[in-house]
């Protein structure tokens, strides 16, 4: 990702305030997904209480991206935190399974109340999360109000810093997520209406692991990639400027076929975050 603080860059004080911020609460939690916001928020319990004063927890489930989960650790382990992670069920909740567009609601219950059962068990009594402030503003975040009706704290959004303040904070703090690609959970490539399933989970995850090697094999590398199931169809988004190129290997649908949404076809197309949002359900449950 390109960019950063530039001449009128306010990110000193911004870190300041979110450090402020941090100290105020004390102790705390984090529900730690390895993403840019939770990362800073992670790094920022460690500068202003100490790394014994904050305990990372990373909810592992079937809709975690292959990878995730290690660069998560390792990031807490050169912060010198703490970190757990639990085993969450979101596909034993009803709500989260009929993929509605509260899907996130369900999940985010599930996610909140396993990390603070687990963090109350380790000392920790306050839990926060990555939300920022323009998550905050975003409408589709259902999620958020799981964690208002939990009273977790989102010392991010309470600072005012937004998505491009939380990667300049990061990027003066040296932290290796600065410029990561946003990360969210694999339910999220599943087409609103189409029940989720650890199939479903399991094969989009295959097949983005399979498309970026693909890619990666013919010089194409994307800093954004998206295999979304739509259900009729199976649409893979990458950066705009390489469609052209990616559409004209046959690698890439046969990469999906073998992951299995075998005799699916397959349409490329630029990347565009949230956008099952805008799109309508499927004709029927199963699409």
């Amino acid at each position: 990702m390109n960019g950063g603080p530039g001449t009128d860059d306010r990110s000193p004080e911004q870190a300041d305030a979110l450090l402020a911020a941090v100290r105020a609460l004390g102790p705390l939690a984090v529900a730690y997904s390895g993403g840019v916001d939770s990362a800073l928020v992670l790094a920022a319990g460690v500068r202003a209480l100490g790394p014994d004063g904050v305990l990372a927890v990373t909810a592992v489930s079937a809709s975690l991206a292959s990878g995730e989960l290690d660069a998560a650790r390792a990031l807490a382990d050169s912060l010198g935190v703490a970190h757990l992670a639990p085993r969450t069920d979101e596909l034993n909740r009803p709500g989260y399974r009929a993929n509605g567009r509260d899907r996130c609601y369900f999940c985010k219950s599930e996610v909140l109340d396993t990390i603070a059962a687990v963090a109350r068990e380790h000392g920790f009594h306050r839990l926060a999360t990555g939300t920022n402030a323009d998550d905050a503003a975003d409408p589709f975040r259902p999620g958020i109000r799981a964690g208002h009706e939990r009273d977790v704290r989102t010392p991010l959004r309470d600072t005012g810093l937004g998505k491009a303040d939380v990667r300049a904070v990061s990027r003066l703090w040296a932290l290796p997520t600065w410029d990561k690609p946003a990360t969210p959970c694999l339910a999220s490539r599943i087409r609103y209406g189409i029940p989720v399933t650890g199939h479903r989970l399991a094969r989009v995850d295959r097949a983005e692991t399979a498309v970026r090697r693909a890619l990666d094999r013919a010089g194409l590398r994307s800093g954004q990639l998206r295999v979304r199931d739509l259900g009729d169809r199976v649409r893979i988004e990458l950066d705009a400027e390489l469609v052209a190129a990616a559409a004209r290997l046959t690698s890439l649908a046969d990469a999906v076929a073998e992951a299995g949404f075998a005799a699916t076809p397959v349409v490329i197309d630029g990347f565009a975050s949230g956008r099952l949002n805008h799109e309508p359900r499927p004709a029927t449950g199963e699409g």
